[in-house]
């Protein structure tokens, strides 16, 4: 058992390294691919960067450097050393990913024009960051400063990313042309739906609530032919008000066709109802399945307390 955990936790670190790796080099291309280029305003330690870079005779890689490193010490300060430590990583690795791919030749003739640069920008960074959010990381800068503001004034962290990331806009629009303003607001809105997207990739499930009078049947031949989780539900049906059970069944999506023609199989009659849900915790999904043998006794020999009268 031991080993068996060991085995999981060094898949975790791994997974974990690779996706903070390959989140900043994809942020910091896309930065310095798309964003850069086009001059679109950006929130966050990047937007920062893009218009202190105006009036500072600095490149944005290195003005955000400095500014995460600002950040950490910030956060050292104030939230302490186990903070710094699982987020210097990223505050690191991005602007030296940043600054490399800026010295990549032709890189900010990628794409010329601008709503390609908006559109792909956006998708990319969300991407970028839905890879760090998805290990508990971040690229650092504004999420620490985030953070702090939350612990000295006790406002909602979310608030406080609004603030910052209205604060470094406006200051950005201040000397942004009309068009890049509006571009800029496509990437954010394109960033935000990308992020969405990966946060929940690969954890949208499908749930089915299936209500008939051969419950029993459903479940048995959901359990054995669809290896899917099942959870009995005590109802009352609402014409007859007669008490039985519901079959209350989880699946992945590619299951869906199979489970409704196994059920209608069974039932034709049968009430259901069908649910896309964002995220399942627990044994068979985030968790190793356990098996249990399919040849128990049939229901009546289960106990005392397992009637459908529930």
């Amino acid at each position: 058992m031991r080993e068996k955990l060991s085995g999981q936790s060094l898949r975790k670190l791994a997974e974990t390294c690779v996706s903070i790796l390959l989140g900043n080099l994809l942020l910091g291309f896309t930065v310095a691919a798309f964003i850069v280029p086009s001059g679109m305003i950006m929130g966050g330690a990047t937007g920062l960067g893009l218009a202190l870079s105006r009036f500072l005779p600095l490149d944005t890689a290195s003005l955000v450097l400095i500014f995460n490193l600002l950040a950490l010490a910030l956060g050292w300060a104030v939230l302490g050393r186990a903070f710094v430590l699982t987020t210097i990583a990223s505050s690191l690795l991005y602007p030296v990913f940043l600054g490399i791919m800026q010295r990549v030749p032709g890189i900010e003739n990628l794409a010329g024009d601008p709503m390609l640069s908006a559109l792909f920008g956006g998708g990319l960074v969300g991407v970028s960051l839905g890879l760090l959010m998805r290990v508990g990381s971040s690229s650092g800068g504004t999420d620490v400063v985030n953070l702090v503001l939350h612990k000295w004034t006790h406002i909602p962290v979310s608030v406080a990313v609004y603030v910052t990331d209205i604060v470094i806009l406006g200051v950005q629009a201040l000397y942004s042309r009309p068009e890049q303003i509006l571009f800029g607001i496509v990437l954010l809105v394109v960033e935000t739906a990308a992020l969405d997207r990966v946060m929940l990739l690969g954890q949208s499930q499908i749930q089915i609530f299936a209500i008939s009078p051969r419950y029993e049947e459903i479940r048995r031949r959901c359990l054995g032919e669809l290896q899917a989780g099942i959870t009995m539900v005590c109802i009352e049906t609402g014409v007859t008000e007669r008490s039985q059970r519901g079959v209350l069944c989880v699946i992945p999506p590619r299951k869906l066709y199979a489970a409704k023609m196994l059920i209608q199989s069974i039932d034709p009659g049968a009430f259901l109802t069908i649910t896309q849900i964002k995220e399942v915790r627990g044994q068979g999904f985030s968790m190793e399945r356990t098996y249990v043998d399919l040849s128990a006794p049939e229901r009546g020999e289960r106990g005392e307390n397992d009637d459908a009268d529930c």
